[in-house]
């Protein structure tokens, strides 16, 4: 199981917990975990997007980068730049 750390407005969707368990070994099946544990979350993941920081380093949120379960694994508001 890996930790998922939440920013403060997933928390709503999520009965106010900050850090979540969910069973994954990619990014991509962090996002679908933690859809399939709380669907209220698929328009914020899925559709508006999220930015996901994987031991420090952002990374896309439909990566098939590994995650181990010791991974510091935290969601953020998507990072728009240019």
């Amino acid at each position: 199981m890996v930790e998922v750390v939440l920013w403060a407005s997933l928390r709503r969707f999520t009965d106010g917990k900050q850090v979540v368990k969910v069973e994954a070994y990619t990014v991509d099946s962090i996002i679908k975990g933690l859809v399939a544990l709380y669907p209220a979350l698929r328009p914020h993941l899925l559709e508006r997007g999220v930015s996901v920081s994987v031991d420090g380093n952002i990374v896309a949120s439909g990566s098939k980068v590994p995650i181990s379960p010791d991974s510091e694994v935290v969601l953020m508001q998507r990072i728009k730049g240019g």
